[in-house]
């Protein structure tokens, strides 16, 4: 099957790349762009390690066709901070040390900018119920809601001070 040309805008960045039509949005991040905070856990977009931004909606990119987000914005981890200037949600992560094996990580932190984008002050039901779906088998959930509990009273104070993140 002959590849089709596709633009993405990916972390900001305009992409022109030819791609499979059957290529995923995972593999064309890992695999073309390079791009490996998105990681591969099931394939079936259950396990949430592949969580990316689309249009700033937290999306499973194992089961999104590269095709299909033509035009779009995408946003992997990459995107969201710099090691110079951290995101807050990436900060607070660092801050609450939410991370162990760092497997589920990245797709935690999309689904939590995803959900304070939306919902800048959850409460602890909403956090547990957005990140349901995030598969973490290391047992850090405690420290996980912590940060993202953490990461919503850093995008207030950033909100506040002018500097939206």
């Amino acid at each position: 099957m002959k590849p089709q040309v596709v633009t993405l805008h990916v972390n900001q960045v305009e992409r022109t790349l030819a791609v499979s039509a059957q290529a995923s949005l995972l593999g064309v991040l890992r695999n073309d762009l390079e791009l490996n905070s998105p990681k591969y856990g099931c394939g079936l977009g259950e396990c949430g390690a592949c969580t990316v931004l689309v249009d700033g909606i937290a999306a499973r990119a194992c089961v999104i066709p590269a095709c299909g987000v033509a035009g779009r914005q995408i946003t992997t981890l990459e995107g969201l901070g710099s090691r110079a200037a951290l995101h807050p949600v990436q900060q607070a992560f660092i801050d609450e040390q939410a991370a162990q094996c760092g497997y589920c990580l990245s797709g935690m932190i999309m689904m939590t900018t995803a959900l304070l984008a939306r919902n800048p002050d959850p409460d602890e039901g909403e956090i547990r119920r957005e990140l349901s779906g995030n598969l973490c088998r290391c047992g850090t959930h405690l420290e996980i809601v912590k940060a993202v509990q953490r990461a919503a009273v850093l995008m207030r104070q950033a909100r506040a001070a002018g500097s939206q993140p």
